[in-house]
């Protein structure tokens, strides 16, 4: 009898995938590829197609660096990104203890939870204009509530102030992802083996040496994650310090996005420049992920994949001397 042929699925996953691959080499791929291409170029001005390579293929990666806009913004994206991240791990944590914490038995947690994540689903065009109506001059409610409480005789323009500019763009940045980091990291706590809780709290283990010894050890991983996408995220701030003061005041919230919109999108067009000015932030964030990844690896986990090579080694050598012997 003949055996019928066993009926294969593997090329329907193929084809769905199409529409996706299509899509990604397209809007995706292609770009990023062409974007590194023409930082080699003359490429610029409104209408153009055609460019050359330069003589001195890094001329523009060089200007760039020498910028004195582009530092600012680079250290302007670090500053606010730094203002916002270790306030807004801090307290996700701390909500994320409270929440899992099987002692303390909140009630309406859910409620809780959809408003901490509330801000991470409004636009960035609706929370700019808010922040800036709440911050408004001579008009608007916080010079209100200085003047009601004495604290200052005269409308004052918070918003022409370099230093409380880059805090609120921090602090907006720090509200509308706090819920988010939440949010992981509760799924994270929720993915850990009862067991463990229940072995601390049977040893006389206090709450907070549950959450130091048993908690945070167990979503290193989760941290990872969180720490690596809010560095893309950070180091790619756009949408906010363009909409709500454009940078300003004095480029005190310029961003290194926002500099690379200005230098393609504004003026004179220079794509090849914005070009550059990109793959130097991909190459920053490149060695600062894989840096995060060395610094916070698994110990453990690469010494005993060392110990493994070392007793395959081993093994294998005293195959080699068994089969000599034999001969």
């Amino acid at each position: 009898m003949r055996r019928r042929k066993g009926i294969s699925y593997a090329k329907y996953g193929y084809i769905f995938s199409i529409p996706f691959i299509l899509v990604y080499l397209i809007f995706s791929l292609y770009p990023t590829l062409f974007t590194a291409v023409i930082g080699f170029t003359d490429f610029k001005g409104i209408g153009r197609t055609d460019f050359n390579f330069l003589d001195n293929p890094f001329q523009n990666f060089i200007l760039i660096l020498k910028n004195p806009s582009f530092q600012k913004s680079l250290g302007n994206t670090v500053l606010i990104w730094t203002l916002n991240f270790i306030p807004q791990i801090l307290l996700a944590l701390l909500l994320t203890a409270w929440f899992t914490s099987n002692r303390r038995k909140i009630r309406g947690q859910g409620i809780f939870k959809v408003l901490f994540y509330m801000p991470n689903i409004i636009t960035a065009a609706t929370i700019a204009i808010l922040f800036s109506s709440l911050f408004g001059y001579p008009i608007g409610p916080i010079n209100s509530l200085f003047q009601k409480l004495g604290l200052s005789k005269e409308p004052i323009y918070f918003l022409m102030n370099k230093s409380v500019a880059r805090g609120i763009v921090a602090f907006i940045q720090f509200w509308m992802w706090y819920g988010y980091t939440m949010i992981v990291f509760i799924a994270g706590v929720l993915g850990i083996n009862p067991e463990l809780f229940e072995a601390a709290e049977i040893d006389g283990a206090s709450s907070r040496q549950t959450f130091f010894r048993v908690t945070l050890p167990n979503i290193r991983t989760i941290m990872l994650f969180t720490l690596v996408t809010s560095l893309v995220g950070g180091l790619n701030m756009f949408d906010i310090p363009k909409l709500f003061q454009n940078g300003g005041p004095d480029n005190s919230t310029l961003t290194a996005a926002v500099f690379i919109y200005n230098q393609a999108f504004a003026g004179s067009y220079l794509y090849n420049r914005a070009a550059a000015a990109s793959m130097i932030m991909f190459i920053i964030i490149l060695i600062c992920s894989a840096t995060i990844f060395f610094i916070l690896r698994d110990k453990d986990a690469v010494l005993q994949r060392k110990l493994e090579k070392k007793h395959k080694k081993a093994l294998r050598k005293a195959e080699k001397e068994a089969r000599r012997a034999t001969v």
